[in-house]
């Protein structure tokens, strides 16, 4: 496909398959929101446990002993807890992450022109899905928080129905800080985190079509595109875990009782920079790395599907 607008002129958005244009990015929209609703849902259980570790370290001491301490407290639904916040919550992430990915990736391409582009290519996809992700943000925080108050409450101290749960967070809003007490630490968690999953997946994707896979991508069939879609996305997932992981800890903790009042700050000093960058890391790092693998292959596989074409390339 030519690269060049109808006028003549170089443009981003003819660089694909097919031309980016609103329905091209509705569907990406689409694809992120299945991408990101339906793997952060699916993996609630090891969620629940991640963040009990975090918030109670004393006893919840690991994974598998963890899981048994809340299915033995609070029977198999206590693992499921926050199933509906996280599901409504990421697929809005996903929706604006993804979706706004492609826009600005296009947008910035084109205020800087084609020499540019080609020579500032990891700057792009930095600028493009830090932009993408303060407004996911925006989407995701007031689910967020209410998915932690319900992970982390002891058992019979709030409400585990996503209704319920909703409408004591609002009655409390002083307390909980709710919908956007949690904005300021959720972006420093999820920005970090998404420019190293889109830069580490985009530059991952193209050191395996340039170097693996040297022939045009096009020509290569579409289960060996979403093999590479799948493996770029768990090794970025394994960095994205490990940059963002001290963030994520806060806020679990920004969720606990006794933390209430106090600030982003002052919980991290409390808590020490070692617990934070360490706790719960192992699981997290499963966690987001089965995680980023499976959501770049369901977005990919839904782009592809749509005749989209798959993401990245040289």
């Amino acid at each position: 496909m030519s690269h060049l607008a109808p006028s003549g002129k170089w443009d981003a958005r003819y660089l694909g398959p097919v031309p980016h244009d609103s329905a091209y990015y509705a569907k990406c929209m689409l694809g992120g929101a299945l991408a990101c609703g339906l793997t952060h849902a699916g993996i609630t259980p090891l969620d629940v446990v991640k963040c009990n570790m975090q918030v109670n370290p004393a006893k919840y001491k690991g994974l598998t002993s963890g899981l048994a301490t809340l299915v033995r407290e609070e029977g198999q639904t206590g693992i499921w807890k926050g199933f509906g916040p996280t599901l409504v919550g990421y697929s809005l992430q996903g929706l604006f992450k993804y979706g706004l990915y492609e826009v600005f990736k296009d947008t910035y391409m084109n205020l800087a022109g084609e020499e540019a582009s080609n020579k500032y290519k990891p700057a792009i996809w930095l600028a493009g899905s830090a932009s993408a992700e303060v407004f996911a943000d925006i989407a995701l925080c007031p689910l967020e928080m209410t998915k932690v108050r319900i992970q982390t409450s002891p058992n019979g101290t709030f409400p585990v129905a996503f209704g319920a749960a909703l409408q004591e967070m609002r009655k409390n809003k002083i307390e909980t800080r709710f919908p956007f007490g949690s904005l300021i630490p959720l972006w420093s968690r999820q920005i970090p985190y998404t420019m190293a999953k889109f830069f580490f997946f985009e530059k991952i994707v193209q050191s395996f079509y340039t170097h693996v896979f040297t022939e045009p991508k096009e020509t290569y069939s579409k289960t060996t595109q979403l093999g590479v879609t799948f493996t770029s996305g768990y090794l970025a997932g394994v960095v994205c875990a490990i940059v963002s992981h001290p963030a994520d800890t806060i806020v679990s903790l920004m969720g606990k009782p006794a933390n209430k009042g106090k600030s982003f700050g002052q919980i991290a000093s409390e808590t020490g920079a070692v617990t934070l960058a360490t706790k719960g890391l192992g699981t997290r790092v499963i966690m987001i790395g089965t995680l980023t693998g499976f959501q770049w292959w369901i977005y990919d596989t839904f782009k592809a599907t749509m005749g989209l074409g798959t993401t990245g390339g040289k």
